[in-house]
């Protein structure tokens, strides 16, 4: 039987909390350092490897972690939720985003469809309408072919797809599988459409609308805004127009649009994007063999995720160091520092991800926890981080943990060797020294120099970004995110944090406003 406690009333979690602590600075010093990273270790999905040596944990706190899995029964909550039981209970409703890359447990029928066969019946679709984009069978008004795909959306429709297109443009280009340029507009301010559609040549542009409800305000908007475009140039926006959403939202059986593919109310928008949400712009510029790697990729790393040994369950293991992170050493953001250029965008989407399932201070069932929960999380690329933010991570008043993300090699396969080493190597040389230089710090007199030292790290090392590799990481942190959910007891599927705004946003365009409200939207010219 599945208990659902506060992470507070665990025996396991107030032992831990006694532990001593880990000094970092100490045991990651010279040979001692070295056999830490050796043995501090678990492999990922698609040869990469998670990494936590300079992270705070010995054998006594990895115990005190392993019994704090069992007592939260995180792998017996796993089985729950892709075994389909009701895991989301602010909206009464499954959680099925894994079964868009495969089949963990029992087959699930959610109103009267077996949910496997619905995701992959998507897929198919989507594969064959790409198929036929590219083969020049499905055209525009004049019979051409398209060169551009353009996904309009919004949280989880676009930060995830966009996140991973970027991760893969270059892998494409360097393996000849870049079908169609993809461009992305999310932002209800005009000059993100007007941007993108300056940018590119819309009478060979298709667009994709993402909306699960038929309703969502900036979607629409900026659809409004591309079905002129459209019109001006003397386009007909029907033969332009992909709806991504559910069956039952007034797009989905709409004559305004080529093609509906669908989506249910059991994936949410930032565990969207192995659905058709991330599917058909994805496979639309990369072809559906690359975006079947991609999910091929995911679903192993889903496996892992749901093994019972903490030590061989890369996700369980990051997600429980972060809870040890937040609660017991009282670290308050984690930042995730991607040593790949093709990863720019992947924090933003992991920001999403983490806090708007995270950030909550009431538990599953609507009571206050008295605990913090969910971390702030930001990022940037390395190298350029080093020259932003790491001043404070290094000397800063406040200790950040930190996940880094590397690769061993790049994914244009050349490059050139200056002052004896490539750029590669010298991607890779930073990194490495980061990990140290956090970890152990150096001593000085002149105080401006000196580094305390004692900032912990983790690192995920693969050999090369593939379409592989960046589902296994997807995979891997929507894992981490579902695990420390479910320590902190609280539900990481609902998003009622975000529904406020845009209530009170209505009421300013409606001009039912008083108070505060009425002062700033006249500030604004509302």
């Amino acid at each position: 039987m599945i208990n659902w406690s506060n992470m507070d009333t665990l025996a396991s979690f107030r032992e831990l909390s006694k532990a001593d602590k880990v000094d970092l600075a100490a045991v990651m010093a010279g040979e001692s350092g070295a056999e830490r990273v050796k043995k501090y270790s678990v492999p990922m999905a698609k040869g990469l490897v998670y990494h936590y040596g300079a992270k705070q944990v010995d054998d006594k706190i990895l115990d005190g972690l392993v019994k704090l899995a069992e007592e939260a029964q995180l792998a017996d909550k796993f089985q729950a939720l892709y075994n389909g039981e009701v895991i989301n209970t602010g909206e009464k409703r499954l959680v099925l985003h894994h079964m868009t890359r495969g089949q963990l447990g029992d087959p699930v029928v959610a109103d009267g469809v077996d949910k496997r066969a619905f995701y992959t019946g998507v897929q198919q679709k989507v594969a064959e309408f790409a198929e036929k984009v590219h083969a020049g069978e499905i055209t525009n008004g004049a019979g051409e072919k398209f060169t551009t795909v353009v996904q309009i959306g919004i949280g989880g429709s676009d930060l995830g797809p966009r996140a991973i297109y970027i991760a893969l443009e270059n892998w494409a280009r360097k393996h000849n599988t870049l079908k169609m340029e993809a461009k992305f507009i999310s932002n209800v301010d005009p000059d993100d459409a007007a941007a993108v559609l300056n940018s590119i040549d819309v009478a060979h542009s298709l667009f994709i609308l993402v909306s699960k409800s038929g309703t969502t305000l900036e979607t629409l908007t900026n659809e409004s805004f591309v079905k002129d475009a459209l019109k001006n140039a003397g386009l007909d926006a029907s033969r332009h127009m992909v709806a991504v959403t559910s069956e039952t939202s007034p797009l989905a059986g709409s004559d305004d649009y080529l093609a509906a593919f669908f989506m249910d109310d059991y994936i949410g928008g930032r565990y969207s994007s192995s659905s058709a949400v991330g599917g058909a712009v994805l496979s639309l510029a990369f072809g559906p063999e690359v975006f079947a790697r991609f999910l091929e990729g995911a679903a192993e790393e889903d496996r892992l995720s749901a093994g019972r040994d903490v030590r061989k369950n890369p996700a369980m293991l990051d997600a429980l160091i972060g809870v040890y992170e937040r609660n017991v050493l009282d670290y308050p953001s984690t930042a995730v520092l991607p040593y790949s250029q093709a990863l720019s965008r992947f924090p933003a989407h992991l920001q999403q991800l983490d806090m708007e399932s995270n950030g909550k201070s009431v538990n599953r069932f609507g009571d206050p926890v008295d605990y913090q929960t969910g971390p702030v999380i930001f990022g940037e690329p390395g190298t350029n981080g080093q020259h932003s933010f790491y001043q404070l991570l290094h000397q800063g008043t406040a200790i950040v943990p930190l996940q880094f993300i590397g690769f061993k090699n790049s994914q244009i396969g050349t490059d050139v060797v200056i002052e004896g080493s490539t750029s590669q190597q010298k991607l890779c040389a930073n990194v490495a020294a980061q990990i140290v230089a956090f970890a152990c710090g150096k001593e000085d007199e002149n105080r401006n120099k000196h580094f305390e030292g004692g900032r912990p790290s983790s690192i995920i090392i693969g050999d090369q970004l593939t379409p592989e590799t960046v589902g296994a990481l997807l995979s891997h942190f929507e894992n981490k995110v579902m695990f420390q959910g479910f320590v902190w007891n609280v539900n990481s599927f609902d998003q009622e944090g975000v529904q406020l705004g845009k209530v009170l946003a209505k009421r300013v365009l409606a001009h039912e406003t008083d108070g505060a409200l009425k002062e700033f939207s006249d500030l604004l010219n509302i």
